[in-house]
């Protein structure tokens, strides 16, 4: 069992038993870094300024709302459709927080910190972990390097989206790269695969009828069938799987 430890922020870095947690969190970090460029390059091309764009992905921290968003505004939709759909996509952070809570403690400084920490990436890799010091190692070291690595991401690739004309070089379809990206791993599973082509139905049958921003909120109807049914999440539990 890993005990609390004192020693500073480079304490788990003298900890063999961490060393592995801290070098996949801080690549995982990493990788939301490049999602940040795409983010940055993409938010430009749709319309917004390099503040703006900025200053989302500090307030906001959460890439497929900050997508969803720039998206359905870049393509002619209102502050609403917009707004309605980031929240949608940023409701699963709250599941995440309540899950989080019970690993994350402390003043109340530090679990709002924790709080804007919350997003897919930092929790999935706390989860992994099976003690609860090397869950919030995991925690902090992949919040703290994704959110300075995001911010940076999008502030370079806001500046490179203003100097160059997106449309000529290619840059316009960064934010359906994004999007494919993010959601290919899901496809190889069933529920994923059924709720991707639920979710993409009803909005193709939409887009010719419904305002810009709906056909992407009605889409959302597919996650239903990705959530697991009451009977298989009891046997994942007494299986001793950490479902959160």
């Amino acid at each position: 069992m890993h005990r609390e430890r004192g020693g500073g922020p480079l304490a788990p870095l003298r900890d063999p038993d961490l060393r592995p947690v801290v070098a996949a969190a801080a690549t995982l970090g990493a990788a939301v870094g490049v999602f940040g460029v795409v983010f940055g390059v993409g938010a430009v091309a749709a319309g917004t300024s390099v503040l703006q764009a900025c200053a989302m992905s500090l307030l906001v921290f959460t890439g497929a709302s900050q997508f969803s968003a720039v998206s359905v505004m870049g393509a002619g939709g209102g502050a609403g459709s917009a707004l309605a759909g980031a929240l949608v996509l940023a409701a699963r952070n709250g599941v995440y927080g309540l899950t989080m809570g019970r690993r994350i403690r402390g003043p109340l400084a530090r679990r709002l910190v924790a709080a804007q920490l919350t997003i897919d990436e930092t929790t999935a890799i706390s989860v992994a972990q099976r003690e609860p010091h090397a869950q919030r190692v995991a925690f902090w070291v992949t919040g703290i390097s994704a959110y300075t690595l995001w911010n940076l991401g999008t502030l370079a690739g806001a500046l490179l989206g203003s100097a160059v004309d997106p449309v000529t070089f290619g840059l316009d379809v960064a934010f359906p790269a994004g999007f494919a990206f993010m959601v290919w791993p899901l496809l190889r599973e069933r529920r994923g695969a059924l709720a991707a082509a639920i979710g993409s139905t009803v909005c193709l049958a939409l887009v010719p009828v419904a305002p810009v921003g709906v056909p992407i909120l009605c889409a959302a109807v597919g996650v239903l069938v990705g959530l697991p049914a009451p009977a298989a999440r009891r046997q994942d539990e007494e299986r001793g799987e950490r479902v959160p």
